[in-house]
Parts: structure tokens; sequence; C-alpha cells
């Protein structure tokens, strides 16, 4: 996913369209590609490949989660799990047929 200008505007008290968006809007974009694949990850597998802080994935799974992204991002489950000490795993699930591209 790299038109960034497709992907709608996010949230939070500290956003600012201008200095934010391109950057968030490509990072989820990296999320999205990576995530497609089936796989648990956590926050820290997400957050070294796509090349974002943890707060960052997280945030960006959270994005995914959403229905305004929905249009952008379509067919798919952002599960989690705990697998141990407060440590959580993450996956996003495609509908049989549908891959990421």
């Amino acid at each position: 996913m790299e038109q960034t200008e497709s992907v709608p505007a996010f949230d939070g008290r500290t956003y600012q369209h201008k200095l934010d968006h391109k950057r968030l809007a490509s990072q989820l974009g990296r999320t999205w590609k990576l995530m497609g694949d089936g796989r648990w990850r956590t926050l820290a597998q997400i957050s070294l490949i796509v090349g974002c802080s943890e707060a960052g994935a997280s945030a960006r799974l959270r994005d995914l989660r959403k229905v305004k992204f929905r249009r952008v991002f379509p067919n798919h489950e952002v599960q989690s799990r705990r697998i141990k000490h407060g440590l959580w795993v993450y996956r996003v699930i495609m509908p049989e047929g549908i891959t990421v591209e």
C-alpha cells in the first residue's frame, strides 16, 4: 500500500495531518502487508519489521480494527491472545481466497 492519500485521517489529540499522516499511513500499509500472512507476532516483532515503535505497532493494529479504515483495508479480522506474563501476540486473518498484496 503505497498510496497514502487513500488512507483516512488518523485520530488522537496530538495528531497533525500535515506532519503525521504520510508516516502513519505508510506504517499502516507496511503493517497490513506484513500481517496479511496470518502469522502470530509480538509487538516487538511487528515493530522491528515495520520500522516503528511497539506503541506504533499497537496503534496500527488498533487502526486496522476501526471501521473507517476498512474501506482501504477490507475483509479481515485482527486477533490477539496472551501467551505468557503479559506478553501478547497478534495476527490478521483474511477470508479464504483473499490475499494481501
